[in-house]
């Protein structure tokens, strides 16, 4: 999928059975994990496995989430979608869509942005975006979130 600049990153992520709640559920909180397994396998993609963002280190800052339909436990797995929307000196924005690929019009469970901090744990203090990562958010750029409070 394109967004406004770049290219949307899709990554299928496998439900757990302890993702469930007591309804039948994926729970609220366990849709952060699905966003984390996201995040975890996009960026290896995008920044490689040797020296990537993630062993560098990589804080999460803020997490917002809007939960659009109930995710019912199935075996199939989920489609996150995600693609960068703020890129600033040492921290950048990440966007989710929480989606079911193989339902009739592409059911859309949850929109989320994650706020995320580049870190040297070495130095115990934020580092700045090296030129190739801030090349490569770049290139997953788009839109920002469109959360409902925004739409107003």
């Amino acid at each position: 999928m394109a967004s406004e600049h770049g290219e949307r990153y899709s990554v299928d992520v496998p439900l757990r059975w302890s993702d469930m709640d007591a309804y039948g559920h994926v729970n609220n909180v366990q849709f952060l994990r699905l966003l984390e397994d996201a995040r975890v396998i996009g960026f290896q993609e995008w920044f490689g496995q040797e020296r990537s963002m993630l062993d560098q280190g990589v804080l999460v800052a803020r997490h917002e989430i809007e939960y659009l339909a109930p995710l019912e436990f199935r075996h199939a797995p989920i489609a996150v979608d995600m693609w960068a929307t703020r890129i600033s000196g040492a921290s950048f924005d990440l966007a989710y869509e929480v989606r079911d690929p193989a339902a009739v019009g592409d059911t859309l469970y949850a929109r989320a942005e994650t706020t995320l901090v580049l870190y040297s744990f070495v130095d115990g203090t934020p580092r700045r975006l090296s030129e190739v990562e801030r090349a490569t958010l770049k290139s997953h750029e788009g839109a920002p979130v469109p959360f409902r409070w925004r739409r107003r």
